[in-house]
């Protein structure tokens, strides 16, 4: 008998995927053994405290709306750090009041309509894996707060294979999505490491991020137009491969996080799904000089899929290394050529930089790569149980600087766990996505937290982190968004004259501010 899967609704992905106890053994034999802490148990959703729904949705949606404890537990949170550690305690008391899930436009309307005239905060729900704040309600000015859960709306609504485009509604996840395109041939190409557990329109509010090393890796890359609706009526932006009649109104609603409408369908430029691949892994005497490689290859034109680097701690741990040296995993694909020539190419550039080909079987160092990249975040949760911090951030910046974003980073956050946890915790680094004038490092923080502490610890480290970037003038986010833990960063970084505009646009779409309030704005 079939049995569906069941996805976390405290942590990442599907609980049957989770760490088990002798994994978890050897994660935590690996770490000092002062730092682990009893395994915090899963709370039975039966036994949460979840406040009494204080508001009822219009009859006419209520067939469409649930107030069933488990689905309002997991429509609480993201899915960081600090949002595993609340749930793992409990802590559910910004749950939201009613959970919907719209299959219409004229649904969506009707609740948006109605949330205005009761003051009800709606927060657009996609896959659930903002790890910024960016689905949590932190407010009190509201009568109530909906979550608007778009995964019933996730259709391939028409292909056009002449233009090698197609209309898909915002609530399809990555794989509903790929699985629909994959009988016309064509793949979206988007794979984000959320990609099972986020959607269409969740990469769009977001500006996200795929995988890909290079071209085509933010989301914004693939829209043709967008459909969205807000309080003050539906925009539908024209199809056209590109424009210059004025301000793009696509760019208004990308990276917009649900504060200014509900995305519902988009068209999105397809591409062949690729035949050719080929991949290296190249091992540098230390992580700069790697870096300065990657700057090469990335201003060769010659466009790899996979340009990661990961510095020694992080190829030691994520890629099975133990020499002390730096790892980048190069991978070309192509649907119409061989990438053999490119490939070759590339490994001249690296070799002229001090690289050298992987001693390692390369199988094995990218499969090793591959396979702790789609595992980190249920180690994360599997470590936090047991009395770890472990978290992430990344940003982006211009290659000039690049070495000394990534020493200061290093540095810096290694002082403030030591300041914060008692002692230094590991910091390491790689990188995510290249660009010809700049590079997106990504960094990943363990320490020993303080039972009942954790959360504060990390925000203190975060916020640390945080205030590094902002003094040397890197992105607070390149592509995890703002949210509402990103703030305070991104109005520093954000012109003021851009501020107000973004307000007065707040303010024309959304006029009683009821869609994701504290998102983008104070």
């Amino acid at each position: 008998m079939r049995t569906e899967r069941v996805r976390s609704w405290w942590g990442w992905g599907w609980e049957d995927a989770a760490i088990g106890e002798a994994e978890r053994a050897g994660l935590l034999a690996r770490l000092p053994p002062h730092w682990v802490a009893d395994e915090l148990p899963v709370p039975r959703v039966a036994d949460l405290e979840l406040r009494t729904p204080r508001v009822d949705a219009p009859e006419s949606v209520r067939p469409i709306c649930t107030v069933h404890p488990h689905v309002r537990a997991a429509h609480t949170y993201g899915k960081a750090y600090r949002d595993v550690i609340r749930a793992l305690r409990g802590d559910l008391g910004v749950a939201p009041d009613v959970v919907a899930y719209p299959e219409t436009e004229a649904q969506i309307v009707e609740i948006l309509d109605w949330a205005g005239d009761a003051n009800v905060a709606v927060i657009p729900y996609g896959g659930g894996s903002s790890v910024v704040g960016g689905i949590e309600y932190r407010g009190d000015v509201h009568a109530g707060v909906l979550s608007l859960d778009l995964t019933r709306m996730d259709r391939v609504l028409e292909v056009d294979r002449t233009s090698r485009a197609a209309l898909i509604q915002a609530g399809a996840l990555g794989p509903v999505l790929e699985s629909q395109l994959a009988p016309h041939g064509y793949t979206l190409r988007h794979f984000p490491q959320s990609f099972e557990f986020s959607t269409l329109g969740g990469w769009l509010a977001t500006r996200a991020g795929g995988h890909f090393a290079m071209r085509h890796t933010h989301i914004d890359d693939f829209v043709e137009a967008l459909r969205v609706v807000s309080p003050s009526g539906i925009s539908q932006t024209r199809r056209l491969p590109a424009s210059g009649a004025g301000p793009s109104p696509d760019r208004l609603f990308l990276g917009s996080e649900g504060t200014l409408g509900v995305i519902t369908q988009a068209w999105v430029r397809l591409q062949d799904r690729p035949v050719h691949k080929a991949s290296r892994a190249i091992s540098f005497g230390d992580f700069a000089v790697g870096l300065d490689a990657v700057r090469a290859i990335a201003q060769s034109g010659l466009d790899p899929s996979n340009c990661r680097l990961l510095d020694e701690a992080e190829a030691a741990i994520n890629a099975g290394r133990a020499d002390g040296r730096a790892v980048l995993v190069l991978g070309f694909e192509s649907a119409d050529h061989p990438v053999d020539t490119a490939l070759v190419r590339a490994l001249e550039i690296a070799a002229e930089h001090g690289g050298s080909v992987d001693a390692k079987s390369t199988q094995d160092s990218v499969g090793d790569w591959r396979t702790a990249f789609l595992r980190m975040p249920y180690v994360r949760d599997a470590l936090a149980r047991s009395g770890v911090i472990v978290e992430t951030f990344e940003t982006a910046c211009t290659w000039d600087a690049a070495v000394r974003v990534c020493d200061e980073i290093r540095d810096g956050v290694r002082a403030a766990t030591a300041e914060i946890c008692g002692e230094p915790g590991l910091v390491t680094g790689r990188v995510t996505h290249v660009y010809p004038d700049g590079v997106a490092p990504y960094f990943t923080v363990i320490a020993r937290a303080r039972r009942g502490g954790e959360v504060q610890m990390w925000d203190q480290i975060k916020a640390a982190a945080s205030d590094i970037l902002s003094g040397l003038g890197a992105s607070i986010t390149h592509h995890h968004a703002v949210g509402r833990d990103h703030l305070r960063w991104y109005e520093a970084q954000r012109p003021d004259p851009y501020g107000e505009v973004l307000r007065a646009a707040k303010h024309s779409l959304d006029p009683r501010g009821v869609l994701n309030p504290g998102v983008l704005f104070a």
